[in-house]
């Protein structure tokens, strides 16, 4: 330990310093103090993972996939009405291109963007990974994101798998363009500890026999670090009826997270809560 009234005064007396202010020679002093005084751990970098926020219970990720008409037309408006957030996944496949009655145009996308909403990345044609090369799945994927671009929004940094089909190559194919998030299928929240995000499973998915009480247990999920993420397809969805779900239905999940207190947010909102990617 350092004395320091036995150090001062002799910093001023030093040869060495005689040229140097007294101001000079007391900062030399106060140097000396946090060297004696400082652990090197005391110096040593923050954690990166403190740097992330607490994941907190209750956490939902609301996500809707294939492009569905309703989605800019009945469920964001009721998003909004809540306040929560979300993803939605665009493809180009099924009927697209030529059906503009019940599929987005890419002009209700962008106000889809606009609106605060995250557009994510399902593929130009829906087609299974598992089926494709990596070339393919690179040039699927591209299309969208080029198609974003040239609608002003945002490149996507989110993923959801046609089909929930996952493959070891479509992994490869969106870690190397910068994907931090691709949503599977499965049964259960996400745990950012063990679970690759790129292979992030889903908590629920809605379908026209789901009960009310599949979706309360989904959200019960939500804690202890886990976060839920949600599916659904269109609200109604008329051009697939096996993932259609009811607009009544609909209402009811959101009037119970805003009842129960719940974060719901868009998959990339889920990054404000985790370490940053190695």
């Amino acid at each position: 330990m350092f004395d320091m009234n036995f150090i001062l005064p002799r910093l001023h007396k030093t040869p060495a310093l005689n040229s140097l202010s007294r101001c000079a020679a007391s900062f030399i002093a106060a140097l000396l103090l946090l060297a004696a005084t400082c652990t090197a751990a005391d110096l040593s970098p923050e954690p990166t993972s403190a740097k992330a926020g607490k994941i907190p219970d209750k956490l939902v990720v609301m996500t809707f996939d294939d492009s569905v008409a309703d989605h800019a037309t009945y469920v964001a408006p009721q998003l909004k009405k809540f306040g929560f957030g979300a993803t939605f996944f665009i493809t180009e496949g099924f009927n697209f291109l030529t059906n503009k009655t019940r599929y987005l145009t890419w002009e209700q996308i962008k106000e889809l963007n606009d609106a605060g909403f995250e557009i994510g990345n399902h593929t130009r044609n829906h087609q299974s990974v598992q089926t494709q090369s990596p070339d393919q799945i690179a040039a699927d994927v591209a299309h969208i994101e080029q198609q974003c671009a040239a609608h002003c929004i945002p490149r996507p940094t989110s993923f959801c798998y046609p089909g929930y089909a996952t493959s070891p190559a479509a992994v490869q194919v969106l870690r190397s363009r910068g994907y931090r998030f691709a949503r599977a299928g499965g049964r259960q929240a996400f745990d950012p500890v063990k679970d690759d995000p790129l292979l992030m499973p889903q908590a629920f998915d809605s379908k026209p026999d789901c009960k009310f009480e599949q979706f309360v247990a989904a959200v019960a999920q939500a804690r202890s670090g886990h976060i839920a993420v949600m599916t659904f397809h269109g609200v109604p969805d008329l051009e697939h009826p096996w993932v259609d779900t009811a607009p009544a239905k609909f209402e009811k999940y959101l009037e119970y997270l805003k009842e129960q207190g719940c974060t719901v947010v868009s998959v990339r909102d889920m990054a404000k809560y985790l370490p940053p990617p190695k």
